[in-house]
């Protein structure tokens, strides 16, 4: 596997600071009872989780406070090196080419107290994988393959795929291990698990609060308690930093108004456009081309995100398995879309019927003037574009399968992340035809996906790669935007390295009290 890129981080010195009224006031229903507990971490999101349930920790949202702090999988991908690590298996190892033993750390309990061993393993297993829940980790790691789990003691366990699988384990690191208790035919909005933290209480709409888990097997995290809250302003969240009213504050925007508070970071998210290929006009290849070339990425990515991006020419960011550094970002050419259209109009295609253009509130800094730019490049060619934000509950319905009936045509701004590290998980949900968000494919692409699913090393670097260069060409149910870079602001009494896994997973293991001399030099 590839390694991850190195992180980096830093003050974003330099950029424009708001001047904010929100911060020189309290903002309404801020913990103030936590302000001066110095165990207390304040950490305010730019939406609330939907639910907490482990299942569907490949939704950002919620996977950024359930993974490795409520919940914990058997391993762990280490975002720098690439490299999956133990975290409840202490160790895994190859059967045959579909088949692998996983022996469990001995003597880890769950929050509540139950022990763990392999029977709730292989349950945290089939209820993710082989249930009808429907979860999202499912569709996003494993699609239609259900597994064949077996216990053979009480820390062993073997899992087998249905077809020869080289990464198996690094797709058995998204399930997070719940009790054998839990539901097989439905979701739990608040589960049990054996993470450092555990949940104490929430009030829906306001506020979540995590206690430390006083019966973890690993480290001790430094902070006893974790409040979330969620505000869907950036410029809010960062005042809520600098005010003293939170200590960290995710997606933040250059202009948002951290400051030296705000610390950037290479994040694995690539911003892009889905085009629901199925619906007139959209099922025509030139008016695709033609969304294609109207979309200005370097305007976008200089003028909207000040430059903490690039233009993407594939789904997938640098330090994934099958990314192409050679691949260049489409080109843009106004002239050729109006010519494409006309080309298409006179051909009887309807490149005037009304297309929604939708979009996640607070998905990414900037995505309401995202959407704007792009509806506007699409109307200055006489296109019929309207704009439509919805919560992450509303998008859900338009970006997972099965999608609703009668939608019309629709464009969906999507972000997406490559956790894991290799491209199947790109590629297998969002270009095969019956992908979990995939809007189109082929039978010939599909055939490809599978037989580079098989390879291993460099001929799986190279297969990939081909994948992402005849992308546009073969199938082009995309509009690329950007590789994203994240920002956050950070209290100058919290220490804390983010890293490009941070925007989906954010330990609050991992973030300690900052030493004093970190406090004098602070603000």
């Amino acid at each position: 596997m590839s390694p991850a890129p190195r992180h980096r981080s830093g003050t974003l010195a330099g950029v424009l600071v708001l001047a904010l009224t929100a911060s020189a006031c309290s903002v309404a229903n801020t913990d103030r009872s936590s302000v001066t507990d110095p165990d207390t971490l304040r950490i305010v999101l730019s939406q609330e989780p939907p639910t907490l349930e482990a299942c569907d920790v490949s939704q950002t949202s919620i996977g950024v406070v359930t993974r490795s702090n409520i919940t914990e999988p058997l391993m762990e991908r280490n975002p720098t090196t690439g490299d999956l690590e133990p975290k409840l298996a202490d160790s895994w190892e190859q059967n045959s080419d579909r088949q692998w033993t996983f022996r469990l750390h001995p003597g880890v309990t769950f929050s509540d107290g139950r022990p763990f061993e392999a029977a709730d393993a292989a349950h945290s297993i089939e209820r993710t994988v082989n249930s009808d829940i429907g979860c999202n980790v499912e569709g996003y790691v494993f699609g239609d393959a259900d597994l064949t789990v077996a216990v053979v003691d009480p820390l062993t366990l073997t899992v087998a795929a249905p077809n020869p699988d080289p990464i198996l384990p690094l797709r058995i690191s998204f399930v997070e291990m719940v009790p054998r208790t839990a539901s097989i035919t439905e979701r739990e909005r608040e589960p049990v698990g054996t993470g450092p933290f555990a949940i104490d209480t929430w009030d829906y709409g306001q506020r979540l609060t995590l206690v430390r888990n006083d019966r973890y097997w690993g480290p001790r995290p430094e902070f006893a308690r974790a409040v979330y809250q969620w505000r869907s302003e950036g410029s809010i969240r960062a005042s809520m930093v600098s005010g003293d009213e939170a200590d960290i504050a995710t997606g933040i925007g250059p202009e948002d108004g951290a400051g030296d508070l705000g610390v950037a970071y290479p994040n694995n998210e690539t911003t892009a456009v889905r085009i629901q290929v199925g619906e007139p006009p959209l099922d025509d290849i030139r008016v695709r081309q033609a969304i294609n070339y109207s979309i200005n990425r370097n305007g976008i990515v200089h003028a909207l995100f000040r430059d903490l991006g690039r233009p993407a020419a594939q789904l997938v960011s640098p330090g994934v398995v099958g990314y192409d550094d050679d691949l260049e970002a489409w080109p843009y050419d106004t002239e050729k879309a109006r010519a494409l259209l006309d080309e298409a109009r006179a051909d009887g295609v309807p490149v005037d019927a009304k297309i929604r253009l939708i979009g996640r509130t607070g998905q990414f800094p900037k995505v309401n003037e995202t959407l704007e730019v792009v509806q506007n490049a699409l109307s200055e060619l006489g296109m019929n574009i309207s704009i439509e934000m919805m919560d992450s509950a509303g998008t859900s319905q338009y970006q997972e399968r099965p999608f609703p009936a009668d939608a019309g045509p629709y464009l969906l701004v999507i972000q997406h992340g490559n956790q894991a590290g290799d491209s199947a998980f790109t590629v297998d949900q969002y270009f095969t035809s019956d992908g979990f968000q995939s809007a189109y494919g082929t039978p010939e692409f599909d055939a490809e996906i599978a037989a580079a699913g098989q390879l291993t090393g460099d001929a799986r670097q190279d297969a990939y790669a081909r994948l992402f260069e005849e992308e546009p060409t073969k199938i082009m149910q995309m509009a690329y935007i950007a590789h994203m870079e994240g920002v956050l602001a950070k209290s100058d009494r919290v220490d804390y390295t983010p890293d490009s896994a941070t925007v989906d997973e954010m330990h609050l293991a991992a973030m300690t009290h900052a030493d004093d001399e970190s406090n004098a030099t602070g603000r």
